[in-house]
């Protein structure tokens, strides 16, 4: 049921929306999450600021909790293949991810950053969370993971940001 969902939502994507200006943002919105780099240099740039410092911190918990947790553990426990390769489909407009797809790291990374900037700095958390839905969507459109690679990373990020907090606020006390 889930996988019909999933190729379904995969399919219309490539049918309906798929045109050469998305062709062209989406790999460099997807670049944007490789690696959480983005999200990364942001906390760095805060780490900079004395009032941003806990922060930063807790956005780089964030991202280490969603490493081990979807990258380390996750990922090889699940060894979902990517769609690309269980659909046969050869137009991927970025280099192939080598591993597995569920969850989605870029999704995750970028929803354990964002959240934590939601709660703590609202006037930064509503774009880091547009920019991590963006990164989200870019990982449909472009071929590399189903939908419920993505709502996975998505939860699984949230819960990486809350638990980042919880964390800090335990060391703190």
């Amino acid at each position: 049921m889930i996988l019909t969902f999933d190729t379904f939502l995969l399919e219309w994507i490539q049918e309906v929306l798929q045109n050469e200006t998305l062709d062209i943002l989406f790999p460099f919105i997807t670049m944007l999450g490789n690696k959480g780099m983005l999200w990364i240099m942001i906390a760095l740039f805060l780490f900079c600021f004395k009032q941003y410092r806990k922060l930063a911190l807790t956005m780089i918990l964030s991202l280490i909790l969603g490493l081990l947790l979807g990258n380390l553990i996750l990922k090889p426990l699940v060894g979902r293949i990517r769609p690309f390769q269980a659909n046969r489909f050869f137009n991927l407009l970025i280099p192939p991810p080598k591993d597995f797809s569920f969850p989605s790291g870029h999704t995750l990374s970028s929803f354990a950053a964002a959240s934590v900037l939601l709660t703590e700095e609202k006037r930064m958390g509503i774009p880091a969370m547009i920019v991590a839905g963006l990164i989200a969507f870019s990982r449909l459109y472009l071929y590399v993971h189903y939908p419920s690679d993505v709502i996975a990373g998505i939860i699984l990020g949230v819960l990486c940001g809350f638990a980042a907090k919880k964390i800090m606020k335990f060391f703190k006390s």
